[in-house]
């Protein structure tokens, strides 16, 4: 145990690392891939959480399925509405809150970059065993499961959802 952790405490600690490592550069790929569309990585995620939904989502939607805060999706909301990729739409439960839809632009931007995206990942994954892929990805469900995204990084156990493991 080093500086107190346990050994799966260290264990996990090597996983966001490589969590820390792996976002910035996945997150300049997606800038790489989003490029030609001019969009950002951020601007591309927020249209794929709506044309994955299938459907119209609220900021507040879209902020849950991204793992970030309403006012950075606001934000990015804004861009994509003032750049004709997206427009709102009066929400029949909401009258404060609209939801938000892809324009056509905003479909054929998504469409052009996730043809890339899947060039690129097969790529990516080529001769990577699926069995791997499949354990990471459970792997960081759970530990995105376990702490909440407004659970504050406090170190207390009071971060940890009820019955998750102390």
């Amino acid at each position: 145990m080093r500086g107190g952790r346990t050994v799966e405490g260290e264990a996990a600690t090597q996983v966001i690392l490589s969590i820390f490592r792996a976002n910035g550069v996945i997150l300049a790929a997606g800038d790489r891939l989003a490029a030609a569309e001019g969009l950002t990585s951020a601007r591309w995620q927020v249209l794929g959480a709506i044309a994955v939904a299938e459907h119209p989502l609220t900021i507040p939607q879209i902020a849950r399925r991204m793992g970030v805060t309403r006012q950075s999706v606001h934000a990015t909301v804004n861009r994509l509405v003032a750049d004709g990729l997206l427009e709102r739409l009066p929400n029949i439960d909401h009258r404060r809150s609209p939801v938000i839809d892809l324009t056509d632009a905003g479909r054929a931007a998504y469409t052009a970059i996730d043809e890339r995206q899947i060039r690129w990942v097969n790529r990516l994954a080529r001769r990577m065993p699926r069995a791997d892929l499949q354990t990471a990805s459970r792997v960081l469900d759970e530990l995105s499961r376990r702490l909440p995204p407004d659970a504050k990084a406090s170190g207390e156990d009071s971060a940890l959802p009820a019955g998750a493991a102390r």
